[in-house]
């Protein structure tokens, strides 16, 4: 009954538009974090995420710097890149994920041109960009209790390796777009010659959820989208806002005609890639939501003048958690219209990081012809983030998504899930996610 209310009003939150919800929304300090000033979250917030504090951080680079301390870790300086070729491989992110952006919608703004794109690679948990000739490299990474987590790693060759919290980035990286928490952004905009962005894309969400029509505005997109065309490798001039129908640039397996690449540790920007990251970068942004929110709601008393119903508490572990799992389970993903072929390099070796089950089947292997994964559930579902939702909100996630595989749930958006696909996701979390079993035991 709580869990159909949830959706009955995750329903009409999605009739109205995403961002107008959380206007609406009577919830506590997540929704009041302030975007305009270099603060995080605000006072009430910050005492319970810590989001600021220098101390207890667990992302990737709290860990690289724990390595370098230690000397168990070295970044070398190399005179054309300077630390990135090492950072990359410290953090084992793929150069195949190589995505390049031309429009200027970063810190180093000045720096970036469509002859002179940001470099952004990628792995599960770190996100790292880079422009030729910059004064430091720009990352983020995924704080499991804290959120997103953003660095400069100075460009310095006299050494040692300095890595500083990058507070400027919350001007685009909280807000509603990011579900106001610290969080991931992927944009799409109409840009001009000089890379100066003109407009964004209308109906562009960042996500999974938007058509190929309406992503990577702004990008140079590398690979074939057989029966969909995108706003990759596109400039307009003045008012003219080219669509992505007359795009001539669309289908491309190399930038030579648009850009020197040789300063660059790839020669694309793989379309697989930026699909890869534009799911993963709005899930992240619901992770960080659902923990937030349970944490919130853990605290209600000392967040509420006067206390407040213990209903709405559970209410909002229930509508975090509901949000979280349409999007896991990509019930808005907007579907492809034929094949899309990007990198071997990148597209094998996602594939490969596993887990697989005892058939070999794998929440990471790709579809590409009608939607992105073969089987309808995030790969992130074994990722630390998710791991570290607290307790109320895992056991809600894993009750509901039990449910929803068992088939006791097929009302209203999981109605769409075949008998198929919920058996073999059932499946291969059984065996993969032992946790979930525990929730979803197997017939007897």
């Amino acid at each position: 009954m709580i869990a159909t209310k949830a959706r009955n009003t995750l329903r009409w939150w999605q009739r109205t538009w995403w961002v107008g919800m959380l206007a609406l929304l009577p919830v506590g300090p997540v929704m009041e974090a302030r975007s305009q000033s270099l603060s995080t979250l605000d006072e009430t917030a910050e005492s319970i995420i810590h989001y600021d504090a220098a101390e207890g951080r667990t992302d990737p680079i709290a860990g690289l710097e724990a390595r370098l301390t230690n000397a168990t870790a070295k970044l070398t300086y190399d005179s054309k890149r300077g630390y990135l070729p090492a950072l990359l491989e410290a953090l084992k992110i793929p150069v195949a994920s190589q995505g390049l952006v031309f429009s200027k919608t970063s810190s180093q703004r000045d720096r970036i041109s469509p002859r002179t794109p940001r470099a952004i690679y990628f792995n599960d948990e770190v996100a790292v960009g880079w422009v030729p000739g910059g004064q430091v490299v720009e990352i983020a990474a995924m704080d499991p209790q804290r959120g997103l987590m953003f660095y400069h790693l100075e460009q310095n060759p006299a050494g040692p390796p300095r890595f500083t919290r990058g507070d400027d980035c919350m001007r685009c990286h909280l807000d509603r777009r990011t579900l106001n928490v610290p969080g991931w952004l992927v944009r799409s905009t109409y840009t001009a010659p000089d890379g100066s962005p003109l407009a964004m894309v209308p109906g562009f969400i960042n996500g999974h959820n938007s058509a190929l029509a309406e992503r990577w505005g702004g990008w140079y997109v590398t690979g074939l989208a057989a029966g969909d065309s995108h706003l990759g490798n596109l400039l307009t001039g003045g008012a003219e806002l080219l669509t992505a129908a007359s795009n001539p640039n669309r289908n491309l397996t190399n930038l030579d005609s648009l850009v020197d690449t040789r300063p660059y540790l790839a020669p694309g920007s793989d379309i697989v890639a930026l699909m890869v990251l534009e799911h993963q970068s709005r899930l992240y942004n619901l992770l960080i939501h659902a923990n937030y929110e349970a944490r919130y709601a853990r605290d209600w008393p000392a967040n509420t003048a006067g206390g407040g119903p213990p209903a709405w508490a559970r209410r909002r572990i229930e509508m975090a958690g509901e949000m979280l799992l349409e999007y896991l389970l990509f019930r808005d993903e907007a579907p492809l219209h034929g094949r899309v072929t990007g990198t071997p390099e990148f597209t094998e070796a996602f594939q490969r990081a596993g887990p697989q089950d005892s058939r070999g089947r794998s929440l990471r292997e790709f579809d590409l012809q009608t939607r992105l994964f073969r089987h309808p559930c995030s790969y992130l579902v074994y990722s630390p983030a998710f791991d570290a939702l607290p307790g109320e909100m895992k056991t809600y996630v894993w009750t509901r998504l039990a449910q929803i595989l068992q088939g006791s749930d097929t009302s209203g958006v999981f109605n769409s899930l075949s008998e198929g696909e919920r058996t073999a996701i059932r499946e291969i979390l059984r065996e993969t996610k032992p946790e979930f079993a525990a929730y979803c035991p197997a017939a007897k």
